[in-house]
């Protein structure tokens, strides 16, 4: 987790791949997609980014961007070898998230290499290790279907929780729908995930 979640200010400059925000005087320089760029409001009006500070030896970067799905896919892409972070927001730029998981779930090399700085060997080595985060249901989702309320919340940081544990997606998914088939999926946090433990051991 980055040690920066978010940055709330006043635009003081924007452009294609950067935007600059000012907080009580302080200037951050943001470095952002194109989708992210078109959502920015006017010069001097309010805004709120998510970001991930990324810090290597002499080299502080803050990027910044849309909605939690667009730096979701960002963090993925830089877990795999070759991509770094400038690639991960060039990639960003060409595509959007939904569209980038079914191009991997499909295995589709050919259109994922019509993204700017992803080549052939790029493409097949993305498919081979994030494939099996973004493999979907047959209705072409890859959440769980559940309602946006307070219980569904619960399932979200359950599901996030298995995740940081070391359990894979779609170990997750199927244990949380067979939950939710029993009647089981039910009640707070610590007991949706000790429950789901019970059926992975």
């Amino acid at each position: 987790m980055s040690l920066m979640d978010s940055i709330s200010g006043k635009l003081f400059a924007k452009s294609p791949t950067e935007a600059i925000v000012d907080i009580v005087g302080i200037r951050f320089r943001i470095r952002i997609s194109i989708s992210a760029y078109e959502n920015l409001p006017n010069i001097g009006e309010p805004l709120a980014l998510l970001t991930h500070l990324h810090v290597k030896e002499d080299i502080l970067d803050l990027y910044g961007f849309k909605d939690s799905d667009e730096r979701a896919l960002f963090m993925n892409l830089n877990t795999i070898s070759g991509i770094g972070p400038r690639s991960a927001m060039n990639i960003l730029s060409g595509t959007n998230p939904d569209e980038f998981k079914k191009r991997i779930v499909a295995g589709d090399v050919k259109s994922l290499t019509v993204i700017p700085g992803i080549g052939a060997k790029t493409a097949k080595r993305i498919i081979v290790e994030l494939k099996e985060k973004f493999v979907t249901d047959l209705d072409g989702k890859d959440d769980l279907g559940f309602v946006d309320d307070e219980g569904s919340l619960a399932v979200k940081d359950a599901v996030n929780a298995l995740l940081s544990l070391g359990y894979r997606q779609a170990q997750v998914n199927k244990t949380l729908r067979d939950l939710e088939s029993t009647g089981d999926l039910s009640g707070g946090l610590e007991e949706i995930i000790r429950k789901a433990l019970t059926k992975m051991i």
